[in-house]
């Protein structure tokens, strides 16, 4: 009887796991919803002003801005986009052993790789490795806005500018689908030039009232809003990423309860008809 006792104790259990799966599941689809609006309607703003500065700094000189300056990478900054939270299949891991082969794989040809942390799973996987954190930026996926991209777009441009970086990327899931999200790193600073097959025919801009002022201007939004991107793509992968997994673990649930189920009838029946054998034995006897 205890036998039956403990796997009915334990269906008890795995069904109150199921209900929280669950229950976490649809919380994650319905903010994806919410996520997936956000994200696809800032990208063709966000893409089509990528194109328009990449093609502005094609036609612009080096020195004509310190955001455009192409040098060696020696000092690089990696931005690493991980959540706050677990339970969401491999979205955090697989930023994390990305940004860690980027540096295993760059250690001789960069003098020095800092971590900048967007998250706190990133941070605690970081902390336990060799490798120089800068800062960390707390409860930025709680509300992700304009305004916290911009912090963390001056942020970057004032390393990149007054502390002689040479390069930013950036490693964070992009978006695909609810079930689809892929890991990527992407350069955020120097500005990467659009690809061109001969500068001296291209038509110029006119600046008005001079190129300084009108980059000035321009690349510093660029930069914020490629950074709110990149935190809206990670948020959306996050939830999607969620809502499989609880799916995933809610059906494992289910599964396990059905054979639980099975061994506990098979259990009770063996128990019924020892107890027959043993009343029909002692009638027997007597």
């Amino acid at each position: 009887m205890s036998k039956l006792k403990a796997i009915r104790k334990r269906i008890g259990t795995v069904r109150n796991t199921a209900k929280i799966t669950k229950a976490m599941k649809m919380v994650a689809a319905a903010r994806l919803r919410k996520a997936q609006v956000a994200i696809e309607t800032l990208r063709p703003y966000a893409f089509r002003t990528r194109d328009i500065i990449a093609q502005l700094a094609a036609r612009a000189d080096f020195t004509d801005h310190p955001l455009l300056a192409q040098r060696a990478p020696k000092k690089v900054e990696l931005l690493i986009l991980t959540s706050d939270r677990g339970l969401c299949g491999g979205f955090n891991s697989g930023v994390n052993r990305t940004a860690e082969r980027y540096i295993r794989v760059n250690e001789l040809g960069h003098e020095s790789i800092e971590l900048d942390i967007v998250g706190r799973r990133g941070l605690e996987y970081f902390k336990r490795r060799d490798v120089p954190i800068n800062s960390y930026f707390k409860d930025v996926l709680l509300n992700v806005n304009q305004t916290t991209a911009t912090e963390i777009a001056e942020q970057a441009i004032r390393r990149f500018t007054e502390e002689g970086l040479d390069a930013i990327y950036v490693v964070y899931n992009e978006f695909k689908s609810a079930i689809s999200q892929e890991v990527v790193v992407e350069q955020l600073l120097p500005v990467v030039p659009a690809l061109t097959d001969d500068k001296e025919f291209m038509p110029d801009f006119i600046y008005e009232p001079n190129k300084l002022e009108i980059m000035d201007a321009v690349l510093p939004g660029h930069l914020s809003t490629q950074i709110l991107r990149m935190l809206l793509e990670s948020v959306a992968s996050e939830m999607g990423a969620r809502m499989s997994a609880m799916d995933s673990a809610t059906k494992n649930a289910n599964d396990l309860i059905s054979r639980l189920t099975l061994q506990y009838n098979r259990a009770r029946q063996a128990a019924i008809t020892k107890e027959l054998i043993e009343i029909i034995s002692g009638m027997e006897a007597l």
